[in-house]
């Protein structure tokens, strides 16, 4: 069918080397609790030892384990397999608003929303499968707090994974992206989320890059004191000159116990505010998108869909973003959170044609 893609992916894993191999396979080894000669006691040092240019996959099988780290990789064609999603896990704890006590350049400043990744992605054709990638900041335990509260932390965004400027061609397959606000930055190029769960509250898939989610699982996760609404699944910054922003099918929109009924809105417009040649404003070209085919939507999902978003107007006040003036669309949503009506716009028959992995990605994976 148009928006199965089993048998394509199982084509491209076989093409890139991507399926499970014998240890041989792999071009080095990450085993912090066995370290030997050959083997690596962290993922950076492997990454360290990576060629920076190299010309075919470089894999990088990691050992179970929990993995404290905050990494950059800036050399191509990198992929890190780990055993099990669920018992290789790599994990770090930054947030916009701290301070980084990272050695280096960095030491002291902010980290931002832009740096507080654990794993950020600056080149091209990267690849995860098997493994966990977390941004473990309590972000829980302040959102408890009530906002004038001094012990409240300000700017709590928190990035698991951030796909940054010279990422493309990126495909992550049976992973697992954890945190709370800010989970994944799609923030550039091309990107594939294949069979993995994305998992968050505020905003948690955000950037204006041409993402692809299928058979995946999205999964809104607990707050710490009661909000309305109660968490936002995208927001998308899709420049009007891109075609494709973020892209689900074949998805399930599911959420933790917590979460109340007609809570939690698909999401809403991100116009960054950017410095442009006469001031620093809200992007007015970020006509975000976001396009929901074929999925399945738990009774979280507001009836009206989708939500307004502020942003910073020229003479610094702030002014809202509609929903109706960005590119949101469904086709064929499934289960107790899907409805149409007048704020939730469908595609039909004839459009959704157009989001078949080929269009969306050109000639990436086109043997």
């Amino acid at each position: 069918m148009l928006f199965r893609f089993i048998s394509s992916v199982s084509i491209v894993l076989l093409l890139c080397g991507c399926v499970n191999q014998p240890k041989s396979a792999y071009d080095a080894i990450v085993d912090k609790a066995n370290p030997a000669s050959g083997i690596f006691a962290s993922v950076q040092a492997a990454l360290d030892a990576a060629p920076a240019t190299a010309k075919k996959p470089y894999r990088i099988y990691i050992k179970p384990g929990d993995y404290y780290e905050k990494l950059i990789i800036a050399k191509p064609n990198i992929q890190l397999i780990g055993a099990d999603k669920n018992t290789t896990r790599i994990y770090y704890n930054a947030y916009a608003g701290q301070q980084s006590t990272e050695p280096g350049a960095t030491q002291g400043q902010i980290w931002g929303t832009l740096g507080s990744g654990t794993l950020i992605v600056r080149a091209a054709n990267v690849q995860l499968h098997h493994l966990t990638i977390e941004n473990s900041f309590d972000f829980l335990r302040t959102d408890a707090l009530a906002n004038d509260d001094p012990k409240r932390i300000a700017n709590t965004q928190a990035v698991a994974l951030h796909l940054d400027n010279g990422s493309d061609r990126f495909l992550a397959r049976d992973v697992n992206l954890l945190g709370y606000q800010d989970t994944l930055f799609v923030n550039a190029g091309r990107s594939w989320f294949d069979k993995s769960l994305i998992a968050g509250n505020v905003d948690f898939i955000f950037g204006k890059g041409n993402a692809l989610f299928t058979e995946s699982e999205i999964k809104t996760r607990a707050r710490g004191k009661p909000s309305n609404p109660h968490a936002f699944l995208v927001a998308p910054s899709t420049n009007i000159g891109s075609e494709y922003g973020l892209t689900f099918i074949d998805c399930k929109l599911t959420r933790e116990q917590s979460v109340p009924d007609n809570s939690t809105p698909l999401g809403r417009p991100w116009h960054p505010t950017t410095q442009f040649a006469d001031g620093r404003y809200a992007d007015p070209n970020a006509i975000g998108k976001a396009v929901f085919i074929n999925s399945w939507m738990d009774a979280h999902i507001t009836q009206d869909g989708w939500y307004s978003m502020t942003g910073t107007a020229k003479d610094g006040t702030r002014i809202p973003f509609l929903p109706e003036d960005s590119r949101f669309f469904e086709f064929n949503s499934s289960g107790p959170g899907a409805v149409i009506n007048t704020k939730r716009r469908q595609l039909d028959e004839k459009a959704v044609q157009d989001y078949t992995r080929e269009k969306l990605f050109d000639d990436w994976l086109v043997e």
